[in-house]
Order: C-alpha cells, then sequence, then structure tokens
C-alpha cells in the first residue's frame, strides 16, 4: 500500500512539473517572433499614389511579394488571389490583396498597372525605388534574389501569401501548394476577425 502511495505521488509530481513545463513553453516555433514580421515602409500603389504601413491597417491583408515577368508562381498566386475574393462573397470587399514587387527597375507603376489589369481589381500592386522596396522586404523577411543578366533575368523570390489581421500584424501564411479548402478556412476566420 505504501508503494503504490509513493508511485501516485510520483505521477502527480510529474504532472505538476509537465503542465508548469507547458505553460512556460514560447507559444511560437523556435527563432520565430510573430511580431518581428512588418513594420515601416513607404512605396507607390499601381497608380503612383504614395502608400505607406499606415494602409495595412482598418482591414485584413493578404500580402504577396512578386514581379511581373514572373512565368508562373506569381500569375497563379495572383489568378488564387482572385478567386479567393470572389469565394468570400461580401466579405471579399473586407480583405485586402497588396502585390508588392521584388523587381522595382522593371516593374513600374504603370508596369503593375497593366499587369493587374488580368486580375480582381481589388487587387493593389506596390512598387517603389530599389530602397523603398529593400525596406519593405527586409520588414517582412522576404527572400528575393536576382538571378541571371541582362534584359531576360528572372528572380527568385518567397512565394507565401503573407496573412495580416486588421492592425497589420503577421498571423500567418497561405503556401503555394496549400489546398483550396485549407485557404479558404484561413481566409474566412481572417475576415471574421
Amino acid at each position: 500500500m505504501r508503494t503504490i502511495r509513493y508511485v501516485l505521488w510520483g505521477l502527480v509530481a510529474v504532472a505538476v512539473i509537465a503542465i508548469a513545463g507547458f505553460a512556460f513553453m514560447p507559444k511560437t516555433g523556435p527563432g520565430l517572433q510573430l511580431s518581428a514580421i512588418g513594420g515601416p515602409f513607404s512605396v507607390v500603389d499601381q497608380k503612383g499614389q504614395p502608400v505607406t504601413e499606415a494602409a495595412l491597417k482598418g482591414h485584413p491583408s493578404a500580402v504577396f511579394f512578386g514581379f511581373t515577368f514572373c512565368p508562373d508562381v506569381c500569375p497563379t498566386t495572383l489568378f488564387q488571389a482572385t478567386q479567393w475574393l470572389k469565394q468570400l462573397g461580401p466579405d471579399g470587399d473586407k480583405l485586402k490583396v497588396y502585390f508588392v514587387t521584388v523587381d522595382p527597375e522593371r516593374d513600374t507603376p504603370e508596369q503593375m498597372n497593366n499587369y493587374l489589369q488580368a486580375f480582381d481589381p481589388r487587387i493593389i500592386g506596390l512598387t517603389g525605388s530599389r530602397p523603398q522596396i529593400d525596406g519593405i522586404l527586409k520588414a517582412y523577411k522576404v527572400y528575393s534574389k536576382k538571378v541571371g543578366d541582362g534584359e531576360d533575368y528572372t528572380m527568385d523570390h518567397s512565394a507565401s501569401v503573407y496573412l495580416l489581421d486588421s492592425n497589420a500584424n503577421f498571423v500567418g501564411t497561405v503556401d503555394y501548394h496549400e489546398k483550396d479548402e485549407t485557404i479558404m478556412a484561413k481566409l474566412k476566420r481572417l475576415v471574421a476577425g
């Protein structure tokens, strides 16, 4: 009987230690600080109008980084974003979708405006000078690298869509290979606030 009591008290002690350990564990993955994603920036939209980080507040946002000469990922993602906005129905008007260039040398406001004509008119293109774009890429921890030389170069870049709440806080991503059901569930939660 005494042995059983010691075993039970030992199990209680282990449970208390485990619960305390979980309570003090970091709430995000190793090295990931959600608050560290985002920050000040100043660029222009496809109409040449100034845009700062303040534009991301007051509504949920989906932010994608790419370039207009992209052969596959960018047009596919923007086509998907067009479909997301339609599938959200009236809630689609609550979500702002931003397409931020990683190639400002070619993606002028005029080029962005022409390119975005093929997609939902609610999608907003953002561009600027190389230092301005480098600033937003750094703030959002976006990978981008020029590949090749001459006029036919391409760009390697992150392919995820960043999801931001109405306070412009990073809350997650949409991965390029996620299923539509998963994406729509994320977007519905995002616009529901």
